[in-house]
């Protein structure tokens, strides 16, 4: 029977099972309080009905009912939102290790790319029992990334990064949809996330790569002219990127900021927003220049240098920084070689 009419989607992710649980909790909690409020609509009506010949009397107020049937529904919530928290923050807060996937929206269409450099449309391919980050933006306008069978939907936003993750429970190919009305294909903006065990992943990966995505995005460094300024030593205009992904960064105004993967965009498309601390504000601005794509490789290319400097031993300045800014340049220096 529940095979042509489930009541719900497949389970097919780590986090389905405990957002089930909350949702059969509220049903049943939702169903029990009904019942009860109709039983007692029931009853009084009938006990307290007009009779003929019979006055109605005023009944005072019971203290003890009235702690009762406020305590009791406090604590009900209570629960409720300690759970639903619980499961909010696992929901948004990826592993360490995972595997990344960088996402762009458009309509009407997914664009995905692996850190790998594997790159799909409307299709994503993940290993089962492996932690998936995905790091979604949008081109246009604002979508939802939606996969039942994971539990799992996340607006993409123009303009920044939005984070979601998942951890595929058993092999098989789950529908992706937008949940955003987002135009009018909205509704055939739909794709799948294909799971697939560790060694027949390992085979899909192993073909079609033209190199990690961190590798596109130091050739696009290099390119835009950046390694002029963010040198790894002390001689260059802007600050080393060196082991700065992750770190807090001081600003020039006393605030202190999470070097993350918003805060690279941020400071690659509107350079003078954040200003490193010992900086000034010089660096040109690369909104409109770089795509979607490009700026996905620029992240990804800053992340694997503190990443390298991790295993090499190095240790990452807090002050240094994305490029957010630069130090003015020195008397006589070219225009071109502001450009970071």
């Amino acid at each position: 029977m529940f095979d042509n009419f489930p009541l719900w989607p497949d389970r097919a992710s780590t986090a389905a099972g405990n957002v089930d649980a909350l949702f059969i909790f509220l049903l049943i909690v939702s169903g029990l309080m009904t019942a009860l409020i109709f039983t007692a609509v029931v009853y009084f009506s009938a006990r307290y009905r007009r009779r003929r010949g019979v006055l109605a009397e005023q009944i005072e107020g019971s203290t003890p009912l009235e702690l009762t049937w406020s305590i009791i529904p406090l604590g009900v919530f209570m629960v409720i939102f300690m759970w639903g928290a619980i499961v909010y923050f696992k929901s948004r807060t990826p592993p360490r290790d995972s595997t990344e996937v960088y996402v762009v929206a458009k309509q009407w269409m997914w664009k995905l790319e692996h850190a790998e450099g594997q790159r799909e449309i409307n299709e994503l391919h993940v290993p089962v029992g492996r932690d998936v980050k995905l790091i979604m933006t949008s081109q246009d306008v604002i979508h939802s990334f939606f996969v039942p069978a994971f539990r799992m939907k996340q607006d993409v936003l123009p303009g920044r990064y939005t984070i979601a993750w998942f951890r595929a429970t058993k092999p098989g190919t789950y529908h992706l949809f937008c949940a955003e009305y987002c135009g009018t294909q909205h509704s055939g903006m739909i794709g799948s996330i294909v799971v697939m065990e560790p060694a027949q992943y390992e085979s899909w990966m192993s073909g079609g790569s033209t190199g990690p995505l961190s590798a596109s995005g130091e050739k696009i460094f290099s390119e835009l002219g950046c390694v002029t300024c963010h040198r790894t030593d002390t001689q260059g205009r802007g600050p080393n990127l060196q082991g700065v992904f992750g770190k807090p960064v001081l600003l020039e105004d006393g605030r202190t900021v999470v070097a993350d993967e918003n805060y690279v965009r941020e400071s690659i498309l509107d350079p003078g927003a954040k200003v490193v601390n010992g900086f000034k504000p010089v660096m040109p601005t690369f909104q409109g220049l770089v795509s979607e794509e490009q700026l996905n490789a620029l992240v990804a290319y800053v992340k694997s240098l503190s990443a390298a400097g991790q295993t090499g031993g190095q240790t990452a300045n807090p002050a240094s920084v994305v490029p957010a800014s630069s130090k003015a340049p020195s008397k006589g220096s070219s225009q071109g070689s502001q450009v970071q």
